[in-house]
């Protein structure tokens, strides 16, 4: 799966007719895949340093996960039982546990939008991802009334995920007072165009706070009609170094998570390129990866799990000190 550029220019304001609509009720812990003290089974099995938590809060968004050429539906709906057991069971425990130790962990419900939204010319498309944005838009704003009580946020999210985290940052954020309690925002698996935030920057440096970053992850033979399409110029740095540096070697690489839930280390050296990143093949009995898989998409999180989990609570601890 090959998520698109962010939607900046394709909904730079959502319509009124869209946000209008009748969105979930969050005020209703059915509406929430994760609250602090609604915390799914396999989520907490990945938890055990909740030291943070007084500090600061994570907003996290998953990713489209509605894919199958033979569902013809736009967008899930929220009693989705066959969704709600991905997100339970899949995104929170396999990515959204790279953040829950940096804070306080919250994790909207919310009507996703298929993956055909992204690709095709069908205005149907754009009114789904829409609709998406305007469940998400409406748990933020509940949160923020009633949750986060001016506490520093941490915005994460893959590619859908990304996408409207992305367009947070550009609504409440970027050049706002909000833009305050912004620790981090990491949004992998999207293309954003520097320009496309005006007073939020790219952060390039593994304590810096106050910003985003961004990657999208290839195999070393690169998929060049998805990288020239989308990605090339766009926001990236090194999900190993947090830096631009060019290279990470495979002893600073902290660890994959993989589906058999362990978590392997040292398994590859990363690239950073013009918009992207790539790793070699990985070592071991993930060698087959280089073979069965056209990029890294799906694991932009998966791949640098613990480099993530163990950066987002350097952000939150250093946003502590200047502040």
């Amino acid at each position: 799966m090959r998520i698109l550029t962010l939607l900046f220019v394709y909904l730079p304001i959502l319509s009124t007719t869209h946000l209008a609509q009748s969105v979930p009720d969050y005020s209703l812990k059915s509406t929430w895949a994760a609250l602090p003290d609604q915390i799914p089974v396999a989520l907490k099995a990945r938890i055990s340093d909740t030291s943070l938590y007084q500090y600061a809060d994570v907003f996290y968004v998953y990713p489209t996960l509605n894919t199958a050429k033979t569902d013809r539906r736009w967008n899930v709906p929220l009693e989705d039982v066959a969704q709600q057991k991905k997100v339970l069971e899949t995104a929170l425990p396999f990515q959204g546990s790279a953040f829950a130790e940096a804070g306080r962990f919250y994790a909207p419900f919310y009507r996703s939008a298929h993956l055909r939204s992204y690709y095709v010319a069908d205005p149907k498309g754009k009114e789904a991802l829409e609709l998406a944005y305007a469940d998400v838009r409406a748990a933020f704003l509940y949160y923020m009334e009633h949750y986060n009580n001016g506490r520093p946020i941490i915005l994460a999210g893959h590619s859908q995920g990304s996408t409207h985290c992305g367009l947070l940052l550009q609504e409440f954020f970027d050049g706002k007072p909000l833009q305050n309690q912004l620790i981090a925002a990491y949004l992998p698996g999207i293309g954003i165009l520097p320009s496309e935030l005006q007073n939020i920057p790219l952060l390039t440096s593994p304590e810096q706070t106050g910003g985003y970053v961004a990657w999208n992850t290839f195999k070393k033979h690169i998929d060049q009609k998805a990288y020239n399409k989308w990605y090339k110029g766009r926001a990236v740095v090194n999900p190993i170094t947090w830096t631009l540096a060019p290279n990470s070697s495979k002893e600073q690489h902290k660890g994959f998570l993989y589906f058999d839930g362990k978590v392997y280390s040292q398994l590859f050296e990363a690239h950073l390129i013009d918009g992207a990143i790539w790793i070699d093949r990985p070592k071991g009995k993930f060698f087959w990866l280089s073979f069965t898989m056209r990029n890294y998409h799906i694991g932009d999180i998966n791949l640098f799990w613990k480099d993530i989990r163990v950066n987002a609570q350097i952000r939150v601890r250093s946003y502590i000190e200047k502040h």
